[in-house]
């Protein structure tokens, strides 16, 4: 009887040792880890597009993950008055509104690092229009710039003006960052790569230009618009396209220069996608003195003409005018090519449509993922009301985005269904959204993490009391430990019961 006790007792404590042990280590590892602290660093990023500035101040460890550091906003800042390309006049005046932002910035970013954190300007579709039409304008924004900043503490690393694709893959990249597709943290706390975790596509509408990017279903296929794209060491290969005048503001534009050759008279002219009883004066040159607008400019172009628009509010015929801006006859009924003559692939998953995309959608009271039919019978809705009914209407009421809402949501139809070929199955795909957390979808944020490549790593990101593989290797141990203890419990369990009903047995059968 000793010598089973002994076992017992020896496999109770083992198997409640284990027990104890495995517990402490988790805790420990959990509770215990040890951030390393070689600091954070900064990076700021002027997103300079074709309506307006704005300030960026993203912050990271100073250690990276796979070459590409962790980042995360911190601060936004839009800078009062219009986008860079309109100072082509006088670029000597644009620095002063950069002022009040940069200010706020220096307030966010300790003293001692100033002239450690990088500056970056990215000039979008104003400036690229700007360049291609005044080359020389564009070149003396740009110095105008390197000059402000160079007064500045920071680190100034250049102003340049960033190509389409460019945009449009730095907004694929911010999307998926913030998302989660690329990162996240495991049961250990460290970051790791999500394990078969689908990458989404974005949808950016800016002033003057509109980017599609997405993983096609055949991304080996050597199409000319997919580049590839390396984040903490994965490689993507992403399609990606910048439509230039496609943009709100510029397809607007186009509209009001369309509707002028349209009219009978050059001074009255009425707009179906303006609400009713809605009158504004515009001179010429507002609308037909862009880059976008010049094969519609009229043979009698005087550029301070006033011409008055009155809006008439009728869905219908405002879906049919917007349908003028779109060459679908260039593509000869390929399904590969929407419109343009520009070859797209068929737009595969999820998608997120931000900037221009989710304002218009926020007006017409929608966010996130609807149905193709709600977005239209909301669009009809809007689109029928009149002036004074939409002041009561829009709880943040502009009348430079008030007046044009119509318009958009028509824009965005025809740019989705029949440019990217979205329908009623694939629509409730797309989510209509504008920032995660506190970080905006944008450009910028991508233009920042692909940034972080060049800025030398500094330590692990977090120290764990043990290495993961040695953590892994405790546990399998001492669970292996307990199960045997539990396994031998069991079998001197079972073996001791029927020992006792053999020397039952015995007992009867012995004769007195």
């Amino acid at each position: 009887r000793m010598l089973t006790r002994t076992p017992s007792v020896v496999a109770q404590v083992f198997l409640l040792l284990s027990i104890v042990l495995v517990i402490a280590i988790a805790v420990i590892q959990i509770n215990q880890q040890q951030i390393l602290s070689p600091g954070l660093k900064y990076g700021i990023v002027f997103d300079a597009g074709s309506s307006r500035t704005t300030v960026y101040v993203y912050e990271w460890p100073a250690e990276k993950e796979n070459d590409t550091g962790v980042v995360s906003q911190t601060f936004k800042c839009n800078v009062k008055g219009p986008g860079i390309s309109s100072y082509e006049s006088n670029p000597g005046f644009l620095a002063k509104p950069f002022d009040d932002c940069l200010n706020k910035v220096k307030e966010r970013i300790p003293v001692h690092l100033h002239k450690n954190t990088s500056v970056y300007l990215g000039a979008t579709a104003g400036m690229r229009l700007l360049r291609l039409q005044n080359e020389t304008a564009a070149t003396e924004v740009l110095a105008s710039i390197q000059n402000y900043f160079r007064a500045q503490p920071f680190e100034f690393r250049g102003a340049q003006i960033i190509t389409g694709p460019e945009e449009g893959v730095y907004g694929w990249i911010t999307a998926n960052y913030l998302m989660g597709n690329f990162l996240e943290r495991n049961l250990w706390r460290t970051w790791i790569h999500p394990y078969r975790k689908e990458t989404m596509g974005a949808l950016d509408l800016g002033g003057a230009s509109t980017q599609i990017s997405f993983i096609p279903e055949d991304s080996q296929e050597n199409f000319n618009s997919t580049l590839q794209v390396k984040l903490y060491g994965y490689n993507y290969n992403v399609y990606t396209h910048s439509f230039q005048c496609y943009g709100r503001d510029e397809a607007e534009k186009r509209l009001l220069a369309l509707l002028l050759q349209k009219s009978n008279t050059s001074s009255n002219v009425d707009n179906p996608c303006y609400p009713q009883n809605y009158n504004t004066t515009l001179t010429m040159k507002y609308f037909s003195g862009s880059l976008c607008t010049q094969s519609l400019r009229p043979a009698n172009y005087y550029p301070n003409q006033l011409v008055n628009f009155h809006g008439t509010g009728d869905p219908s015929l405002c879906r049919e005018m917007v349908s003028l801006l779109f060459n679908f006859t260039a593509c000869r009924g390929r399904e590969d090519c929407p419109f343009s003559g520009i070859h797209q692939p068929k737009v595969k998953g999820n998608f997120v449509a931000f900037s221009g995309f989710y304002y218009t959608i926020n007006a017409l009271n929608l966010s996130g993922h609807f149905s193709l039919a709600d977005f239209n019978s909301s669009m009809w809705f809007f689109c029928s009301q009149s002036w004074a009914q939409l002041q009561l209407m829009l709880p943040k009421f502009e009348e430079l985005y008030a007046r044009s809402y119509c318009f958009s949501a028509n824009f965005i139809y025809y740019l989705l269904v029949h440019g990217y070929n979205f329908d009623a199955e694939t629509w409730p795909q797309i989510r209509f959204q504008k920032e995660v957390g506190n970080s905006s979808i944008a450009w910028s944020l991508g233009y920042m993490l692909s940034l972080t490549n060049m800025i030398p790593a500094e330590g692990k990101l977090i120290q764990l009391p043990l290495k993961p593989s040695l953590f892994a290797g405790l546990l399998i141990f001492l669970t292996a430990t307990a199960l045997l203890c539990l396994l031998f419990l069991v079998y001197l369990c079972i073996a001791s019961r029927n020992q006792k009903n053999i020397n039952r047995v015995e007992h009867v059968f012995i004769p007195k």
